[in-house]
């Protein structure tokens, strides 16, 4: 970030003329810097959900909406998803550059050092129902690992960060296929070391000692796919809660079970099995595309269309490109057995051509093809919020990283009071 000499933004309050420094981003962002209003006005701004408010600095992640460009530390999603895996890009997140050959095999060895459970903390999955949301055990476990892995603070960052990021990164893999085969009532399948992280994955998800579960090159790829684009979004919901919870110094486990917390929503990671149950209705109802469409453009009617438009992209989602690229690709086979990539194809290309909703700028998001695909791997809908979770843990660690290194500074936003004025007390017998 660079203060703009000579540039200044100008408010006048009360006959008061302020100077404000105008910032500037490396990639030409500009911003006001207003930290200093009340302080000189005894004015604060107003912005609700914070759409126009940035909230810190960050060298991890750069969106510009207008264009559709996703980067992680400078690097184009397009390429990391072509080129990489996720475990390169968790390096990358965390260390801000792309590991050398020995770092890789380093990292990677950690990541399988470090994927068992502690004992005791299995004892802790009987302790739920047998039905209980995988996000729920997921925050759930996240938090206890505080007290089976003590001493995650801002030292830990600076002088471990590959032993705390690896452990946590793998082991919250684990625990979702714990939390997986609590809800079938399947044994437990256990990490093998010579599986890479996605084959792990997909092994302990689906083996079982009456299947002997075939992991396909096209599937592990498929699956470092997904991770890799859902690994970090910026100042997100989610994110902006693992910042904040983490500002008051609370450990890393806790701001990151924060963010799960914060992620389960159905406004957030929680979209994409709203985009499935959409396509599964219109199915239903005979594949009526245009009924819905209409629906949608009804203002009477609260039904909207899942999966398109974002708070931050006015253009195509980078991300959906890649995904419905990749659908296409995995389901080719099985077109015939999956009639609700036919009717998100033919949904999408309908809301395509509509002046309504291009006007609008209400193009497809990452949500609406990523539930095919995780369908399509066989992943229960009910797990596909933990793996947009495990996709978004390297980003969350890397701006918990940050926030903790740059000078301390609690999150505490401020707020316009709308209630009741001074109120005289009375006693309860006095009361009409």
């Amino acid at each position: 970030m660079t203060i703009t000499k000579g540039k200044k933004a100008k408010l006048t309050l009360d006959g008061q003329e302020l100077d404000l420094d105008v910032v500037v981003g490396s990639e030409g962002e500009h911003g006001i810097d207003i930290s200093k209003l009340r302080a000189k006005t005894g004015y604060i701004t107003l912005d609700e959900g914070y759409g126009n408010t940035g909230s810190c600095t960050s060298d991890i992640t750069f969106i510009n909406g207008e264009e559709g460009i996703l980067r992680y530390r400078g690097y184009r999603i397009e390429d990391l998803c072509e080129q990489s895996s996720f475990t390169e890009a968790c390096y990358l997140l965390l260390h801000d550059r792309l590991p050398s050959s020995e770092q890789m095999k380093t990292f990677s060895r950690l990541l399988n050092q470090h994927s068992l459970l502690h004992e005791d903390m299995r004892h802790l999955f009987s302790a739920f129902p047998h039905d209980a949301h995988p996000m729920n055990i997921l925050g759930t476990m996240v938090n206890a690992m505080s007290s089976f892995y003590p001493n995650v603070d801002s030292l830990s960052m600076r002088e471990s960060i590959d032993l705390t990021a690896a452990r946590l990164i793998s082991k919250i893999r684990t625990i979702a296929c714990y939390a997986h085969k609590k809800n079938t009532g399947d044994p437990i399948v256990y990490p093998q070391k010579d599986y890479n992280y996605c084959e792990n994955f997909l092994n302990m998800m689906f083996w079982s000692p009456v299947n002997n579960y075939e992991l396909k090159p096209d599937r592990v790829r498929a699956l470092n796919t997904l991770l890799i684009l859902h690994a970090d979004h910026e100042q997100n919901c989610s994110t902006s809660t693992v910042r904040l919870v983490g500002s008051s110094q609370a450990n890393l486990y806790a701001s990151i079970s924060a963010g799960i917390s914060a992620l389960w929503g159905p406004l957030h990671g929680g979209a994409n099995q709203a985009v499935l149950d959409m396509l599964n209705a219109i199915q239903t109802e005979g594949g009526d595309i245009q009924r819905f469409i209409d629906r949608a453009k009804d203002k009477t009617d609260n039904f909207r269309l899942s999966g398109f438009g974002h708070r931050v992209y006015k253009n195509y989602d980078p991300r959906a490109t890649i995904l419905k690229k990749m659908c296409m690709n995995i389901l080719e086979e099985e077109a015939a057995q999956q009639p609700l990539l036919d009717i998100a194809l033919r949904l999408e290309a309908a809301v395509l051509k509509d002046e309504y909703f291009v006007s609008r700028k209400l193009y497809p998001n990452v949500d609406f093809y990523s539930g095919l695909v995780y369908m399509a791997l066989g992943f229960p809908t009910n797990m596909f919020t933990v793996l947009f979770t495990i996709g978004r843990l390297p980003g969350w660690i890397a701006h918990w990283k940050e926030m903790v290194q740059a000078p301390a500074k609690i999150g505490r936003p401020r707020q316009i009071y709308t209630g009741k004025q001074e109120q005289q007390y009375i006693k309860i017998e006095d009361r009409g």
